[in-house]
C-alpha cells in the first residue's frame, strides 16, 4: 500500500508573496481610539484571509484631516503624552487638545503605535502609515481605496 501525504491546508504567506494596496481614511470626527485600532488592523493585515503573524502583508494607510480627529468626553484636557529626556527635571506633558492643535500626526501615531506589535516587525508595519492635518496629500497617482470605519 503506497503512503499517502496530507497536504497543508493552512496558507503561510512569505514575504513579497502579495501586492501591496492603498487605503485611505478621513479622520473628521472618526474618534482617536476606533480610527487607531482599524488602521492598525489593515497595516498587520488582519483584514485579509492570508493573514500571518510573523510576515507583514498589511497594506499602506493614507490618514487626512488629522488634526480634526475626535477625543471622547474630556480627554483633550484630561489626557497627556508624557516625554521623558533621561535627565533630571527632563519630563514634559502635554495635552492631547494641545498635542492635537500642534502635531495632530503624532496623536494619530501614538495610537496606532501601541496597537501594533512591539518589535522589529511592529516598527517596519508602522512605516506603512502617512499622516497629514488636511486634505492635502502628495500620494494621489496611486488609486487609494477609501476605508470605511
Amino acid at each position: 500500500m503506497a503512503a499517502t501525504h496530507l497536504r497543508r491546508q493552512t496558507y503561510i504567506a512569505k514575504p513579497g508573496d502579495r501586492q501591496r494596496e492603498w487605503r485611505i481614511i478621513d479622520a473628521e470626527g472618526i474618534s482617536l481610539g476606533r480610527l487607531s485600532a482599524a488602521v492598525a488592523t489593515v497595516l498587520m493585515g488582519k483584514h485579509l484571509p492570508e493573514y500571518t503573524p510573523h510576515v507583514d502583508v498589511g497594506d499602506f494607510v493614507i490618514i487626512i484631516n488629522a488634526d480634526k480627529v475626535g477625543l471622547t468626553g474630556n480627554k483633550a484636557s484630561q489626557k497627556f503624552d508624557k516625554r521623558y529626556s533621561g535627565h533630571p527635571g527632563g519630563q514634559k506633558l502635554e495635552s492631547y487638545g494641545d498635542l492635537r492643535d500642534r502635531k495632530p500626526d503624532r496623536l494619530i501615531e501614538l495610537g496606532v503605535r501601541r496597537m501594533l506589535p512591539k518589535s522589529r516587525l511592529g516598527r517596519q508595519m508602522l512605516k506603512k502609515m502617512k499622516v497629514y492635518a488636511g486634505t492635502e496629500h502628495p500620494h494621489a497617482g496611486v488609486n487609494a481605496v477609501e476605508l470605511k470605519v
